[in-house]
């Protein structure tokens, strides 16, 4: 069993802040006293039927939280899915359909499997409580917040001030997420940075029904392949848990030697003493090519197995290394016209044709590779946000970032 600051150490690993340190401090010899796991609260709305490595952070540390003996409480909320989670927003968001909500809520239960321990996982729906809520309940719930506390959260705030329109129902959503933790008798509650606004009302609420205040543990937000915005479907820079073997490893050896030490930190299950040999190794000299190889590794065979984890470097390595694709690329960074860049316009751009001319010419030439894919398609448009290498000839290479 680990000891009370081997579990804070795992716990507060990656985290962007606890609130509060103290209490969780208190929850944890509690549990070493009486031997009661505490219980972890995590909500995903099923906005998309498919989860990425960004939905991942939390998700691990749910299972580390499983690891040190707590039970987890994972809340898919199908009933604040069809309000639509206002956060971050400048405009109304769309609700979903009941069916949409029910059909998301059903891959998301067949995806966390991959992670969390099935036997010490505990999936609950927040319609189970809000949809037995009448109207009085819901009013009653409501007058427990004021409108000058909801605009204190940024994003309304910025709304406000803009003279843009906020819905009624939207205020609704912080007040919803934080009675799902009274429902739940929540000791911890995981979320993103930009969810902490609602894990504390979450806080106040369970204050006001009587109940120890739950700790708010938020995780930062992943950044996507291009190292720069989080993680997004919308902008393409993803890695999704489901994709094949060899596009998930692809991507992770895209990503740069400086982001691949955060995704050590929020995606690795390996000790950070272990990863801190690494960068060690790295200063010494050793090829950092060849620890994202690991990285790589680990979160295929997680999603997939070792078989294909090994596979799949075997087969990165026929397309790049035995292509000779040199290890000190440039890296380069294009802007794109309203969100797409012409491919030759890339080539172009980065130095590796001298016109766009020579790009089409090589492409239709077959001399021209996508992560060692090779281009056929001289009208090929690069969406914003991706980043990928390319390779033009047998020399000339490119780690292109496309803003």
């Amino acid at each position: 069993m680990s000891s009370l600051q081997e579990s804070l150490d795992l716990i507060k690993r990656g985290t962007h802040e606890v609130l509060i340190e103290e209490e969780l401090v208190e929850k944890l010899k509690s549990h070493f006293t009486d031997n009661k796991p505490l219980r972890i609260k995590a909500g995903f709305d099923p906005t998309a039927p498919d989860l990425h490595l960004g939905h991942t952070v939390l998700i691990n540390k749910l299972r580390q939280f499983q690891d040190l003996g707590h039970e987890v409480l994972f809340l898919i909320g199908d009933f604040t899915g069809m309000i639509g989670d206002p956060t971050g927003k400048n405009t109304t968001r769309p609700a979903l359909t009941r069916d949409d909500v029910i059909e998301n809520a059903r891959t998301y239960e067949s995806q966390i499997y991959k992670i969390l321990e099935p036997e010490k996982t505990l999936v609950l729906f927040n319609s189970s409580w809000m949809g037995e809520m009448n109207a009085s309940d819901l009013v009653q719930l409501a007058s427990r917040h004021t409108v000058a506390r909801m605009l204190e959260r940024d994003d309304f705030d910025k709304r406000y001030t803009n003279g843009q329109p906020i819905a009624i129902h939207e205020f609704l959503y912080p007040l919803i997420q934080g009675y799902d933790s009274v429902a739940m008798k929540a000791d911890v509650e995981l979320g993103g940075t930009d969810q902490k606004f609602n894990m504390l009302v979450g806080r106040d609420l369970q204050k006001q029904y009587g109940q120890k205040p739950q700790v708010v543990l938020s995780m930062p937000i992943l950044e996507g392949l291009d190292g720069v915005q989080k993680m997004s479907k919308s902008l393409g820079n993803y890695i999704g848990i489901n994709e094949p073997a060899d596009e998930m490893f692809g991507k992770i050896m895209s990503i740069s030697d400086e982001l691949m030490w955060r995704y050590f930190e929020l995606l690795s299950f390996r000790p950070m003493s272990e990863v801190e040999t690494f960068q060690k190794q790295i200063s010494e000299g050793a090829n950092p090519r060849d620890i994202k190889f690991l990285l790589a590794e680990e979160i295929i065979e997680r999603f997939h197995d070792k078989s294909a984890a090994t596979q799949a470097r075997e087969n990165f390595i026929a397309r790049f290394q035995k292509g000779a694709m040199p290890d000190d690329m440039p890296e380069v960074e294009l802007q794109a016209n309203d969100g797409v860049l012409a491919i030759a316009n890339l080539l172009k751009g980065a130095g590796l044709t001298k016109s766009t001319s020579e790009a089409i010419r090589m492409i239709k030439q077959g001399a021209v590779r996508l992560d060692g894919e090779r281009i056929e398609d001289t009208r090929l448009e690069i969406s914003a946000g991706q980043t990928h290498v390319y390779q033009v000839g047998k020399r000339r290479f490119a780690r292109i970032s496309i803003k």
